[in-house]
């Protein structure tokens, strides 16, 4: 049995922020957003393999586990029993798990990433960063106005849907693109976003960089649009032109100006050594805030990728240790400069860019290869290729077991296949269809490998895995089935579900609920009492 902490002596340690802290919910996504504890990372136990090691890098870093009640065979503890496996060494598990915490008279918050969510209410606050409502934008649109709209958000969101005439530029870009973007300061710049956050931040750093243009955020973003009678465009692909001279120029010497007003510290080779060197006592966590695609082309060894307007966005789904050291990593350090800015303020942990990044030493390619714990032992599962599985689905021969989460699962799926999750394997088996293969998936297959020892426990004939996952399925163009959204009735445990995932006649409502959620956030913070923000520059 793993080591026990009470309610009261977790919560003076994290409102004290005094060395590293850690502390993992458990619990399946969907309920951590019903109720968790504000300073709470998210790692559900099906998929703690994959998380643990990306939020809690080092082993022997003080770990808590909670989830909803703290049984002695709880999850928690499972959790716990499971880290100890793989090394980490400073672990305990919340004494009554969240309802223990409630007892003790603290409470929960709703939803995800919340502590970013109100940071950026705390920022428009405090800055009375300017805003403009959908009416007002689509009058000045229809008049002809003289404006660009940017959207903070990353491609994909951005493809899903956009404002009319909207061009993607996420979050950490803004000030990069600005001057080529926006050359006339007499041009409106509008940055939004689906909902608030990453509207307030992405507007307040174009204010903040000292842009002479007019900057406002969209107010309640897309979601305000369309609560507004305004229809969205979708599956658009506009974006930044390539950085010209003079815009590179510019935000440079934006970004120092930043860095020089927010105390922005600046990290040498010598002393990024040093602390490489000293992580095995004192965590870090290397962050390349460009986009996957500058990462995936070259980047620093043991680096992270994670775009700069996600990591203020969510940072609890990043940055699991309190207390950290955080280096961020670009090619010019502006949008290292800036991302810098904003987890300063939030001021949970000690944060530098590193100076010349990208100038010299060796350097890697390719996506993010993150650890999983334990995998390699699983690298010689028998695996069967996409196209020579294609034929076989749907078919009484072979019967495919989907791990996907149910937001993935109802994207897409292989005809045919019966989803679960890992947990709950041993319920599932009983009601498949009997079949002489069966086939294990999940996105990208890695979730598969992992619960295939499970499986095949229970199989009375072959198991294998789907190669690659149903990524690669996806990618080799073959067929897949989509289910419809939920109603309002329906209960995801395992995924948050945002309004745009709900059935069309619910979104509205969704909308109209979370954006009321957002801006309720600083009274709670309040009471909760664990969370400060640090005074502006």
């Amino acid at each position: 049995m793993s080591a026990r902490v009470a309610a009261p002596a977790l919560w003076e340690s994290l409102r004290a922020n005094r060395g590293e802290l850690a502390l993992l919910d458990v619990r399946p996504q969907g309920l951590f957003a019903r109720g968790h504890i504000l300073l709470a990372s998210n790692a559900p136990l099906d998929r703690l393999e994959i998380d643990a090691p990306r939020l809690v890098p080092r082993r022997a870093t003080p770990l808590v586990l909670c989830d909803a009640a703290g049984a002695r065979d709880g999850a928690a503890e499972r959790a716990a029993a499971l880290l100890a496996r793989f090394g980490y060494t400073d672990l305990a598990v919340l004494e009554g798990g969240i309802r223990g915490w409630q007892t003790a008279g603290h409470i929960l918050f709703e939803g995800v990433h919340v502590p970013s969510k109100a940071f950026g209410e705390f920022v428009e606050q405090t800055c009375d960063t300017p805003h403009i409502d959908a009416a007002e934008l689509a009058r000045l649109r229809a008049a002809g106005a003289d404006l660009v709209v940017l959207d903070s958000r990353p491609l994909d969101e951005y493809r899903q849907m956009c404002i009319p005439g909207g061009i993607d530029v996420p979050g950490a870009e803004l000030v990069h693109r600005i001057h080529d973007l926006a050359p006339d300061p007499a041009r409106l710049v509008v940055v939004n976003c689906a909902g608030r956050t990453r509207s307030i931040i992405g507007a307040q750093s174009l204010i903040d960089a000292g842009v002479a243009n007019r900057v406002v955020a969209l107010e309640n973003g897309t979601m305000g649009w369309t609560l507004a009678g305004l229809a969205l465009e979708h599956g658009q692909a506009r974006v930044a032109p390539p950085l010209g001279a003079a815009g590179r120029r510019f935000a440079r010497q934006a970004a120092t100006r930043v860095a020089r007003r927010f105390g922005v510290a600046r990290l040498t080779r010598d002393t990024l050594a040093r602390w490489q060197d000293e992580a095995v006592a004192r965590t870090l966590y290397l962050c390349d805030v460009r986009s996957p695609e500058e990462y995936a082309a070259a980047h620093l060894p043991g680096a992270r990728c994670t775009p700069g307007g996600q990591l203020v966005q969510a940072t609890d789904g990043y940055i699991a240790t309190h207390g950290a050291r955080v280096v961020l990593i670009d090619d010019d350090g502006v949008r290292a400069t800036m991302t810098a800015s904003w987890l300063g303020q939030i001021g949970r942990w000690e944060v530098a860019v590193l100076a010349a990044s990208l100038d010299h030493g060796a350097l890697e390619t390719g996506a993010e290869r993150g650890e999983v714990l334990g995998l390699a032992q699983h690298d010689q599962l028998p695996a069967i290729e996409p196209a020579r599985l294609a034929p076989l689905v749907p078919g009484p021969r072979v019967q495919a077991l989907d791990l996907a989460d149910s937001r993935s699962w109802r994207s897409g799926h292989l005809p045919g296949a019966v989803r679960t999750v890992r947990g709950r394997i041993a319920e599932t088996w009983p009601r498949l269809p009997g079949a002489p293969l069966y086939v294990l998936t999940s996105e990208d297959g890695i979730l598969a490998r992992l619960a295939y020892a499970e499986a095949s426990a229970l199989a009375a004939a072959e198991v294998r895995v789907l190669a690659g996952g149903t990524a690669a399925w996806r990618v080799a163009g073959l067929p897949l089935e989509a289910g419809p959204p939920p109603t309002a009735d329906e209960v995801a445990d395992d995924v948050y579900l945002r309004p745009y995932d709900r059935a069309p006649e619910e979104i509205p409502r969704a909308m109209r609920d979370y954006l009321q959620w957002e801006t309720a956030l600083l009274p709670q913070l309040e009471r909760d009492g664990t969370l400060r923000f640090a005074a502006r520059g």
